[in-house]
């Protein structure tokens, strides 16, 4: 529950209301993604504050997942708390959560980004904050590193993609617990952030204070600080990939000659941007280096067929097209 006085202005609470001032929109409304947890309540009480003093709108939005006995009563609080901090509108949306084979934290996922979306129709806000923070950041590297994704997984969570927004990337989880401790907030603890069956669970309680105690305090940091790095990288190679794209794409073809011209992580680039925007189709890295063969391993093979999509070399010449009936 919300604290009847006014908190005093500590360290942690000014660390987070300046994160959140950095991202808030000029005019219009926008949402807190409110699960009751220290770092979405610190961000949500922040961001009332924020929004108050620069003469915004700033609501709510609590997304059920229906995975947990009790969702309805702990969602219930969170939107009660919400109001308490003076967030309008405040949106309670129920999701199911499916197997889609992806695993149950990316299938949650996929529900619960699915609802932001409704919630931004519903209400015509501009963003969605969400409470992720530095130590949610290192952890999706780490992640990343073992399943050995290359540099999109790498690069992490950027501060802002589409109208999804992240003002906490720079802050550790301690400073949020500290915040609501500061402001005289009570957050729920979800018991899925202690179960082992979840990948991200092991990484949090295991994996990172192993390698905070053998190799040094501040590896969480340097975990940030890379995907940082690299993703101001990756964002410079997507550009000029996508530059050589637009230049030399023409009716589903593109020249050998012109990918062989560009260093590999362009040529892969192109790729893999050319099945995905023109045909809507991901290529894994196994699937991508055997299109590339095609440029850098010539002679003379068949068409590739690949799962929706089937590229052939003529003439010099690579064809990306829609595989026909067998």
């Amino acid at each position: 529950m919300e604290s009847t006085r006014r908190p005093r202005l500590t360290p942690a609470i000014a660390d987070i209301r300046r994160a959140v001032r950095t991202l808030l929109p000029a005019e219009g409304l926008v949402l807190v993604a409110l699960s009751g947890g220290a770092d979405s309540l610190a961000l949500a009480a922040a961001t009332a504050f924020e929004a108050g003093r620069a003469g915004i709108r700033a609501g709510a939005v609590i997304v059920d997942h229906n995975l947990q006995a009790g969702s309805a009563d702990v969602a219930g609080r969170a939107a009660e708390t919400a109001s308490g901090l003076g967030l309008d509108p405040v949106l309670v949306l129920g999701v199911t959560v499916g197997d889609d084979g992806s695993g149950p934290e990316a299938a949650a996922r996929t529900s619960r980004y699915a609802a932001f979306d409704e919630a931004l129709e519903r209400t015509g806000a501009s963003g969605v904050l969400l409470g992720h923070t530095l130590d949610d950041q290192a952890e999706t590297v780490l992640l990343g590193l073992a399943r050995g994704s290359g540099p999109t997984s790498l690069r992490g969570m950027a501060a802002r993609t589409g109208p999804i927004l992240r003002p906490l990337l720079g802050i550790r989880r301690a400073e949020t617990r500290q915040f609501c401790a500061d402001a005289g907030l009570e957050p729920w603890t979800d018991p899925q952030n202690f179960d082992p069956r979840y990948a991200r669970v092991r990484v949090r309680e295991t994996v990172l204070p192993v390698l905070e105690r053998e190799l040094g305090p501040g590896v969480g940091l340097a975990l940030a600080r890379t995907a940082e790095a690299l993703r101001e990288d990756s964002d410079a190679l997507d550009e000029l990939a996508r530059t050589v794209l637009r230049a030399y794409w023409a009716d589903g073809r593109i020249a050998a000659a012109v990918l062989a011209a560009h260093p590999s992580a362009i040529r892969q680039r192109v790729i893999r941007f050319a099945a995905e925007e023109r045909h809507g189709v991901w290529l894994d890295r196994g699937q991508t280096l055997a299109v590339a063969a095609l440029v850098t391993d010539w002679h003379g093979q068949g068409a590739l067929s690949l799962p929706g999509i089937r590229v052939v070399r003529h003439d010099g010449i690579l064809i990306f097209s829609v595989p026909g009936p067998t």
